[in-house]
């Protein structure tokens, strides 16, 4: 008998005899069992496995092992995230279809992992570019739009001119490139899908408080992530005669809004740009489309900006106030939009600054803060 391990030979033989006595398939569940459902975030079939899906799935077959071993009936199933623009770039570079190509791929990959010995059980294996998945999601969909869970508004996306797609801003690099195609990335407007997750902003906040044994700084990051803001929609009126809505969670500075602020995003921005700034406001523009979200609301970056040569009416005091945009505010954030308030605003305080634009205090900030301090020193 040979001693050394030979995993030809060894690995065929005992995994053809646990597929054959359906050692990883999961059990049929009788009263009082105790379940475990082990689930890995599935893999885009790309062709080939590299050691990071190795080190992942490994990792969740240990648990899944481990549990059996505990006596629970465990479901270990595996996916393919198969859906997707690359998969059909893909398959347009190797002039095949996208169907055939992402097939042959989930055969590839399922090969490998097989021959990795994980403990899947296989048939439970789904595809979600298969009709037979995707229809799942489909009616999940039509329960959220029946419900008003699901509209539709135009909204800021991260474009990929090489790609033809949008991607998410973890896509995109510090040098504002994508990260798959390396093209500059372009903001772009477009109508999509959004669900209403604002609806369920107080009782995600609350359910904080039931997780015990959270570490708090965890909670926090979830608190931050719902990001619910309390506060009241404001109108101003352009001197136009459009309406420029914006959302403030204070009210009471109204009386010091001294200057307005639009993404170079927003909708107004065309209508509300004068001849004589049209070029400035342009080229403006483009430098934003460049920017990453991440780059443009850094706090430690300068502020930069364009007035558009329009002006707005404050309601409260019918002061005539200037229009600009810039890139620090997101057009995904509240309406696109903000009423300037530099005495009681750090961003706010360092445009004005910059722009040499009013600095108009009503409400008294605490004795012995830095904005106290720059404007006692005659800043205003």
């Amino acid at each position: 008998m040979d001693a050394r391990y030979n995993p030809q030979a060894i690995e065929s033989k005992w995994q053809a005899h646990w597929r054959e006595i359906g050692l990883d398939r999961t059990p049929e569940l009788k009263d009082g069992s105790r379940k475990f459902y082990a689930l890995s975030m599935f893999p885009y079939p790309s062709g080939n496995l590299h050691m990071g899906h190795v080190r992942n799935y490994t990792i969740t077959d240990v648990i899944a092992r481990h549990k059996r071993m505990q006596g629970y009936a465990v479901l270990h199933p595996m996916g393919w995230d198969a859906f997707g623009l690359p998969a059909e770039n893909a398959a347009i570079d190797r002039g095949i279809p996208p169907a055939k190509w992402t097939y042959q791929n989930i055969a590839q990959m399922r090969d490998q992992l097989q021959r990795l010995g994980l403990s899947y059980d296989w048939e439970r294996e789904i595809t979600t570019c298969a009709p037979d998945y995707y229809k799942w999601t489909q009616w999940i969909f039509l329960q959220f739009l029946q419900a008003g869970l699901a509209y539709q508004k135009e909204a800021a996306v991260n474009w990929d001119p090489v790609d033809q797609t949008v991607l998410a801003n973890e896509q995109v690099d510090a040098e504002g490139r994508s990260w798959r195609s390396g093209a500059l990335v372009e903001k772009r407007m477009l109508k999509q899908w959004f669900f209403k997750i604002t609806a369920y902003a107080d009782q995600l906040l609350a359910d904080l408080e039931k997780l015990s044994g959270w570490p708090e700084r965890v909670r926090t990051m979830q608190e931050n992530w719902i990001g619910q803001s309390v506060g009241a929609k404001v109108i101003f009126k352009t001197e136009a005669g459009d309406e420029l809505a914006v959302f403030t969670t204070r009210p009471d500075t109204l009386w010091g809004a001294t200057f307005m602020v639009m993404s170079p995003e927003h909708p107004l921005v065309d209508k509300l740009t004068t001849a004589e700034q049209l070029q400035a406001v342009r080229a403006y523009q483009a430098q934003a489309a460049a920017r990453s979200e991440i780059e443009r609301s850094a706090e430690d970056r300068e502020k930069t900006g364009v007035w558009t040569g329009s002006y707005a009416i404050n309601p409260v005091n019918q002061e005539r106030i200037p229009i600009w945009i810039a890139d620090y505010v997101l057009m995904g954030y509240g309406t696109g939009a903000i009423m300037a308030v530099p005495a009681h605003d750090q961003r706010d305080f360092e445009f004005a600054r910059k722009f040499g634009l009013p600095i108009k205090r009503v409400v008294q900030p605490p004795e012995g803060s830095p904005a106290s301090a720059d404007r006692a020193s005659g800043t205003e």
